[in-house]
């Protein structure tokens, strides 16, 4: 898929991987690039950067994710490509409230529901389109001192691989970004324990991705690493398990 004269819509525009996202768009020439934030203001400050469109929107809210597709179609036409990439985390165990529980389950998984369920039927009408949605290597592998962020993760690999299986032959190009610690708000403590192989940059994250949409790739690993951690599970699970609690006794002994 290429990007130029397309019509984009990013979630979580404003920092981190959405703003490299939106910028690299820009650059590939795309004729619209929405920059979609609950952070209305930093939203306008990078929409006015790249000459974008910036909606204050709640991905958490299925009725704000349709008014940001209607906004988006009234502006600039059909949408082209949406990448579902707003999240968060919220560190803890079973010691997480239900509160917080909920919260994490509508923005990291439920609003990737809500995009696909108001793009795709567009999409597929037209016989083409994008849907990306950012996960994390913890949707892969696991985030030890995370149980809510590995949970939904996973659940939002799962259902980019559904999408994937059920419309990628009907023109519908899915790609998923897995990627490890990544520099942006959700990072700026550190990466913990996923920053052990290393912090990246978002615009390498940026980068992958329009290669991954070039060569029309579903699995987006910044972290080319992750594979062979992947495959490592894959083989032996329980030898992969033993691994992951030696992690965790050593770099968080105490949880």
């Amino acid at each position: 898929m290429q990007l130029k004269d397309k019509v984009t819509i990013v979630t979580g525009g404003a920092n981190g991987i959405g703003a490299a996202l939106c910028r690299r768009f820009a650059r590939e020439g795309a004729r619209a690039v929405v920059v979609a934030d609950r952070d209305g203001p930093g939203a306008q400050t990078l929409a006015g950067e790249i000459h974008g469109l910036a909606v204050q929107c709640d991905v958490s809210r299925e009725e704000e994710l349709i008014r940001l597709l209607r906004q988006t179609e009234a502006e600039f036409g059909p949408v082209d490509l949406y990448c579902s990439n707003a999240g968060i985390i919220i560190m803890g165990l079973m010691e997480v409230s239900n509160a917080d529980w909920q919260r994490i389950w509508e923005i990291n998984v439920m609003s990737h529901v809500y995009a696909a369920r108001a793009v795709l039927p567009g999409m597929l009408r037209r016989g083409s389109g994008g849907f990306v949605i950012t996960a994390s290597a913890a949707g892969l592998l696991n985030q030890i001192d995370s149980t809510p962020y590995t949970a939904t993760k996973h659940a939002a690999v799962g259902l980019a691989e559904n999408l994937a299986i059920n419309y990628g032959d009907r023109g519908i190009q899915v790609s998923v970004i897995c990627p490890m610690a990544v520099r942006s708000l959700m990072t700026w403590k550190g990466g913990g324990i996923a920053a052990l192989d290393g912090m990246l940059e978002a615009e390498q994250v940026a980068e992958d991705l329009i290669l991954a949409l070039d060569q029309g790739q579903f699995m987006v690993l910044p972290h080319p690493q992750v594979k062979d951690y992947l495959q490592h599970k894959a083989t032996d699970y329980e030898r992969w398990i033993h691994g992951m609690q030696r992690l965790r006794a050593r770099h968080l002994p105490d949880t």
